[in-house]
C-alpha cells in the first residue's frame, strides 16, 4: 500500500477503511491481491446496483469498442445516445407517464444538483433554495451549499447565502409534521424565510443516516411547493435506480417531482449524470450549461443494458422480496444485542442499523471487513451502519453477509466483556 502513501492526495477515504489491493470483483463479490474475497454490501456507494462485471453489460461494451464506437463527443448525436434515450423513454418514462426532457451534465451526481439548482433560479428569478437537515447533494460549491453535515460545509470554501434548511421527515420527532411547520414559515412575511426557487430532498437520506420520508410528508411536500409556486427537486442520486424496488424512490408516493437528479447507477458503474426536467422548463439557451463531459458513450451502452432488467416486473419484485430478507435479519441482529439500544431503518435494499454507542460503527465496520464484508457508515457521526448491497445479489451471498454483521457484533461485545472482567 506505500504506493497510495506517497503518491496518492491524503484526501482519499475509503481505501483507509478497506486497506487492500482489489485486483478482481464478479457480482456482489470483490477479491483482493491475496486472493481474499468479500461480500460487497457498499455497491459503489450505490453506483454497482447491477453488480461487479456484468456479463451482459461487459459482453456490449466489448461489442461497442471493437466496432470502434465513438468514445467522446460531447453533446453530438450517436447511436449509442439515441438508443439510450429510446429505451429510458419506452421503459421507464412512458410506462409512469413521465413527461420528461433529459439534459445529460457532467459525469457525477454533483453536476447534476448543480444544473437543477442553477435552472431553477433562472426560471423562478429567485435565488433561495431549501434544502433539509442531513441532506447529502454533492460537495461541490452549490450542491455543498445544500449539503447539511458540517464535516463538509467549511467556512473556507462555502457559500452559505441563499439556502435555507428545513427539518426532515421526523427530524423534529414522530408525532411533528414538518411540513407544518414549513408551510407556517412561508405564510408568514416576517419569518424571514425568502419564498425559495425550489426545493430539494432525497426520499431517502442514504448518507444522512438512512433517513425515510413517508409518503404522506413526500405528498405534503409537494403540494406546498404546488401551492406557493416552488419547484419541487428529487434527488434520486444514490436510492434512484431501482433501490426502493421500484425504478424511481418517489414513486411509493405518487408524485411527479418537477426535476428529477440521477447519477451512480444510471451508468451501470460508468461515469454518467443527467437530469430529468418537465418539458416547459427546458428553457436553456443552447449552449448556455455545458460540459466536456456531459455525454458518455460507453455509460449510454452499459445502461442501455441494465434497462433491460425493468422490460418486466421481475427484477423489482425480486429487490422487493429481498428487502423483507434484509430487513426481517437485521431487526434480528437489533433485536439480539438489546444492550446497543440500536434501531433499524431503510426501504427496498437500503437499511441502516443506527447504534448511539458513539464509534462502535466504525468498529463494526473494521471488524466485518476482517471477516470478509465491505459494508460502510452513514450519519453525521458515523453512527449508523449501512447496508447497500448490490441489487442483484442473491439470497444465499446476502444472508451470508449480514451474518458476518451478526457475527463482527457478537465479537466485538464479548471482547468488551472480557476486557471489563479483567479490568475488574
Amino acid at each position: 500500500m506505500r504506493i497510495f502513501e506517497q503518491l496518492e492526495s491524503r484526501v482519499r477515504g475509503y481505501v483507509r477503511s478497506f486497506p487492500v489491493i482489489f485486483e478482481s470483483s464478479e457480482g456482489a463479490i470483490m477479491t483482493d491481491e491475496s486472493g481474499n474475497n468479500y461480500i460487497d454490501f457498499f455497491a459503489g456507494a450505490g453506483t454497482l446496483n447491477y453488480g461487479h462485471n456484468n456479463e451482459r453489460i461487459n459482453n456490449a461494451l466489448i461489442e461497442y469498442i471493437k466496432n470502434k464506437g465513438p468514445h467522446h463527443t460531447l453533446d453530438m448525436a450517436t447511436t449509442a445516445k439515441k438508443r439510450f434515450l429510446t429505451k429510458f423513454s419506452d421503459t421507464i418514462l412512458s410506462p409512469r407517464n413521465l413527461e420528461y426532457k433529459v439534459q445529460f451534465t457532467g459525469p457525477t451526481g454533483t453536476n447534476s444538483v448543480e444544473t437543477a439548482i442553477k435552472l431553477a433560479r433562472t426560471i423562478k428569478g429567485r435565488s433561495n433554495i431549501v434544502a433539509f437537515t442531513n441532506a447529502f447533494h454533492g460537495l461541490t460549491m452549490g450542491a455543498l451549499s445544500v449539503t447539511g453535515n458540517t464535516f463538509y460545509r467549511d467556512e473556507a470554501h462555502i457559500s452559505r447565502s441563499n439556502v435555507s434548511f428545513m427539518p426532515y421527515d421526523s427530524y423534529l420527532g414522530a408525532d411533528v409534521n414538518t411540513m407544518d411547520y414549513f408551510r407556517k414559515l412561508l405564510n408568514d412575511n416576517s419569518s424571514g424565510l425568502d419564498l425559495p426557487a425550489a426545493v430539494i430532498v432525497e426520499c431517502i437520506q442514504a448518507e444522512g443516516g438512512v433517513n425515510v420520508a413517508s409518503a404522506q410528508w413526500l405528498r405534503d411536500l409537494a403540494m406546498v411547493c404546488y401551492d406557493y409556486d416552488i419547484l419541487l427537486i428529487i434527488d434520486d442520486i444514490q436510492v434512484g435506480n431501482g433501490r426502493t424496488g421500484d425504478f424511481f424512490s418517489f414513486e411509493e408516493a405518487g408524485i411527479k417531482p418537477d426535476m428529477v437528479a440521477l447519477s451512480k447507477a444510471i451508468g451501470a458503474g460508468l461515469p454518467l449524470a443527467l437530469l430529468l426536467l418537465r418539458p416547459d422548463l427546458d428553457q436553456w439557451k443552447p449552449g448556455e450549461h455545458t460540459g466536456t463531459f456531459r455525454g458518455n458513450n460507453l455509460a449510454f451502452v452499459a445502461s442501455y443494458e441494465a434497462l433491460h432488467y425493468w422490460d418486466d416486473m421481475d427484477f423489482s419484485n425480486a429487490v422487493k422480496y429481498k428487502s423483507d430478507v434484509m430487513r426481517k435479519e437485521i431487526e434480528a441482529i437489533a433485536e439480539k444485542y438489546p444492550e446497543l439500544n440500536a434501531s433499524v431503518r431503510g426501504r427496498g435494499m437500503v437499511f441502516g442499523l443506527e447504534l448511539p454507542d458513539l464509534g462502535f460503527c466504525s468498529q463494526v465496520s473494521e471488524r466485518c471487513f476482517e471477516n470478509g464484508l465491505i459494508i460502510e457508515l452513514a450519519g453525521a457521526d458515523d453512527q449508523v451502519v449501512k447496508f447497500l448491497p448490490p441489487l442483484i445479489i442473491d439470497e444465499e451471498t446476502l444472508l451470508k453477509g449480514l451474518a458476518i454483521v451478526d457475527q463482527s457484533i457478537g465479537e466485538l461485545l464479548a471482547e468488551r466483556k472480557e476486557q471489563l472482567t479483567a479490568e475488574f
